[in-house]
């Protein structure tokens, strides 16, 4: 009997691993049965005649955005923000249920606006619902990092599609540890929000306009493509990005007229803070997913939120629908002297990169995030790879230099999560659990699985339902 020079083996390691014992290279397949439960629904959705023509519709429709920022105003005038009204992270949810630093931003931010004087007394407004409003970002074309939250005078980044002409929007970045978004909600937040509403905010709409107007809006989704051959996954790191998007924006913000010394403190503050582009890199994925929504038939999904307390997804053949979980404590690396038990569950809107294929689902094109959110370099270039299986396409114009240029994995597919059992992989921020405590750490985490099921079964009633008509 000849002995094998080569094995491929699929599931459990205990074969692999006595065939390795005996100097065999091994190749292990990471292949397990469908989810437990999920046999008919993929069966009715797997052979849903629309699927595969409505999976392609979706993903060229996705693939076809170019997003471009075409202004910065306030919340007030692009999103129709009230006084009262606030937008957050994530699917819906109310304050009796909202986590510890969803409770610290919505305090702060009510501090901003002027509804109380000291954030601490924003918990009595806030139980007594009197007079304010919740709504998630994503039900206004918006995303928020972290706790997401949004009031009327904050200024926003706007993106346009060129070709279709929809928009979408997210906020100005803060930087990292003590800031609203993490539920921080001291003095000196409030002061630099004010500064940031105050000062950054204009400065920034008369140099987006002044660029928009002579040489063209700054390409977005450009600058997400040469970003990723730098360094950058555009999610938990952006240093790249932000330093492309200064170069675009610095010399009309010198040329503004402005306060010299306003400018500069401007160029200080965006030039030191890496994670700018984060809050451009979020809507111009949201613009890409929206164009790939409401397709009758398509499994992909167009949305990955999380609010602090419920992880959800939105998929683009069951409309605006939510399917949701309980969000999950990330695995990674702490500040300082803080650990697990300091953390709050995943929080934020920031999982729209990985969604659209960047981020986590990249990190084989930023082997140093590791440095940041933890695991190894090998790990990030498993990472990537294995996100191919449960993906619909490679995405040509951003791909990974270390793959050969592989195009990074772009459309997850609920059938593809449902039929592997593989589960899309983030990497974030970690924020403290209790409300004003700000960042604690990064890491890596996963959606909870009983999401997928969900709503593949929700896509089996569609497709029954379809076959019947």
């Amino acid at each position: 009997m000849t002995t094998p020079t080569h094995v491929v083996s699929a599931g459990v390691d205990l074969f692999a691993d006595a065939v390795a014992a005996q100097a065999v290279d091994v190749t292990r397949v990471d292949w397990r049965p469908p989810l437990p439960g999920t046999e008919a629904d993929l069966a009715a959705v797997v052979g849903d005649p629309r699927r595969h023509a409505a999976n392609e519709r979706a993903v060229a429709a996705m693939l076809g955005v170019t997003a471009r920022l075409v202004d910065v105003a306030p919340a007030s005038e692009v999103l129709g923000l009230q006084r009262g009204q606030f937008l957050h992270a994530g699917p819906p949810i109310t304050w009796d249920r909202a986590s510890g630093p969803m409770r610290g931003a919505l305090m702060g931010g009510a501090a901003l606006e002027g509804l109380v004087t000291d954030p601490e007394d924003a918990v009595a407004l806030f139980e007594s619902g009197s007079g304010v409003e919740l709504e998630p970002c994503h039900h206004r074309r918006t995303v928020g990092p972290m706790a997401g939250v949004v009031t009327p005078s904050m200024w926003m980044f706007v993106l346009e599609d060129t070709t279709t002409g929809a928009r979408t929007h997210c906020s100005l970045n803060e930087g990292l540890g003590k800031v609203l978004r993490y539920g921080a909600y001291g003095p000196d937040v409030l002061t630099r929000l004010g500064w940031m509403r105050d000062v950054l905010g204009p400065l920034l709409q008369s140099a987006v306009r002044s660029v928009r107007d002579s040489t063209g809006p700054v390409d977005v989704t450009g600058i997400l493509t040469q970003m990723l051959q730098m360094g950058d996954e555009a999610h938990n790191r952006n240093r790249a990005g932000t330093l492309m998007m200064l170069r675009d924006l610095a010399p009309a913000m010198v040329a503004s007229g402005r306060d010299s010394t306003d400018v500069a403190e401007a160029l200080r503050f965006i030039g030191s803070n890496d994670h700018f582009f984060l809050n451009l890199a979020m809507p111009a994925c949201k613009l890409a997913l929206d164009a790939a929504r409401d397709i009758d038939g398509s499994t992909m999904v167009v949305a990955m939120a999380r609010n602090g307390t419920d992880f959800g997804i939105q998929v683009s053949g069951t409309g605006n629908e939510w399917f949701t979980g309980p969000a999950q404590v990330a695995d990674g690396l702490y500040l300082g002297d803080f650990g697990p038990e300091d953390a709050n569950p995943d929080i934020g809107d920031s999982a729209i990169t990985e969604t659209a294929g960047i981020g986590g689902f990249a990190m084989a094109t930023a082997p140093a995030i590791v440095r940041l959110v933890g695991g190894s370099v090998p790990d990030a270039l498993a990472t990537t790879r294995r996100m191919h299986e449960i993906t619909l396409e490679e995405n040509p114009r951003w791909t990974v230099p270390v793959l050969e240029f592989q195009g990074v994995p772009t459309g997850i597919d609920v059938t593809l999560v449902c039929r592997t059992g593989i589960l899309p992989q983030i990497n974030t921020g970690m924020a403290g659990a209790k409300a004003g405590v700000g960042q604690v750490g990064a890491g890596l985490v996963n959606p909870p699985l009983e999401i997928f099921p969900k709503a593949l079964t929700r896509l089996a009633e569609r497709a029954r339902v379809a076959r019947v008509d």
